[in-house]
């Protein structure tokens, strides 16, 4: 098998995806874009042998920033989403392949001095990883919600729970619009309406971006990236962030004015948004799951537009250790609890956990 390292401005990068059906995170504009807002450094690996192909972009990150003794020591991490990884056809009709593949992947990332690595796979491209004999390496994390643009209009609005066609249809008598806009024109209302979002349910700042990033993913990502409002006699309700490539459709992002909660006006720019997406000719609207992957409030809100699931894994590779296990003792003794505690808690990786 043949090993490539790669950076986001090698041609090969977009050569891969050329012949392998993608999303939008495995863009080296996207992976960089994350990259620079993590501090990391936006790599991907291609693994090949004959015409089968592997290929997975990451965050390489250096550990010194945890612990003064940490030296040469790096993970690796998922960009922001559902990257996973990526097989071409050749690859996914080989049985034996991404086992292959995945050993070939430890090994040269143990050789650069990776001692663990967290990715986060694709509900969608990553739906059968049954080929990987070792069962252990994948996590599930729960289960998400999509809509199949494929089924007619009225099997789409058929798979609509009651209660949201109810918020549809009311909204759209009260004369709430919603419809794409331009992304220059809106993005600080936008940026506006999701941090009000965030600072109500309380996120981490994690979640916050702001319009700089917001600026650069257009950039980044060019006609793949769209902005849907919702607005009621001029004023902005609420707001959402969808990408599109290869006919996948992600909800990426959103927020709502906490003046128009009770309205839910969520659920009519998601019942316009999949119209317009199917009119566009995708295949796919993938809403996501609940907040890590837990069937919390948000999960029930998605799964009431469709009854199309799927399987959500993380990857979660521990490569060297021994260097894995000296960074759990160093965060063991500054938590001030015990190594077997730490290794115990359900964070991975167990070394940068904060209790």
């Amino acid at each position: 098998m043949k090993v490539n390292i790669i950076n986001s401005s090698n041609p090969l990068w977009i050569q891969t995806l050329e012949q392998i059906p993608h999303d939008f995170y495995h863009l080296p504009g996207y992976v960089d874009l994350e990259a620079t807002r993590t501090h990391a450094k936006a790599e991907a690996i291609l693994i090949s042998d004959g015409e089968q192909i592997f290929f997975l972009p990451y965050l390489w990150r250096d550990c010194d920033d945890l612990f003064a003794d940490t030296v040469e020591i790096f993970d690796v991490i998922s960009p922001y989403g559902y990257p996973g990884f990526l097989l071409n056809k050749s690859a996914a009709s080989t049985p034996n392949f991404l086992n292959l593949a995945m050993k070939e992947l430890i090994k040269e990332w143990r050789c650069r001095n990776v001692c663990s690595a967290f990715v986060r796979l694709h509900p969608i491209l990553n739906f059968d990883i049954n080929q990987v004999k070792n069962e252990d390496l994948f996590m599930l994390n729960g289960e998400t919600v999509s809509i199949n643009l494929e089924h007619e209009k009225s099997e789409i609005w058929h798979q609509t729970r009651g209660d949201h066609r109810n918020k549809i249809n009311k909204r759209k008598r009260e004369e709430f619009s919603a419809k794409m806009v331009p992304i220059e024109e809106y993005i600080n209302e936008f940026n506006a309406v999701y941090e009000e979002t965030m600072d109500r349910v309380g996120a981490s700042n994690l979640y916050y971006f702001g319009v700089e990033y917001f600026a650069k993913m257009r950039e980044a990502l060019g006609d793949k990236l769209h902005l849907c409002m919702v607005e009621l006699h001029g004023e902005i309700t609420c707001g959402g962030l969808f990408t599109e490539c290869c006919g996948i459709v992600q909800f990426h992002l959103s927020g709502t004015k906490s003046s128009f909660l009770k309205q839910a006006p969520t659920t009519l720019m998601l019942d316009y948004v999949r119209f317009w997406a199917k009119e566009r000719g995708d295949r796919v609207l993938h809403l996501g799951g609940g907040v890590g992957g837990t069937k919390d409030s948000l999960y029930d809100f998605k799964a009431g537009f469709s009854k199309e699931r799927q399987t959500f894994f993380t990857l979660r590779l521990i490569t060297d250790e021994e260097k894995y296990l000296h960074l759990v003792k160093l965060r063991a003794k500054y938590m001030n609890i015990e190594v077997e505690k730490l290794l115990n808690t359900n964070f991975f990786p167990a070394y940068r956990s904060n209790g």
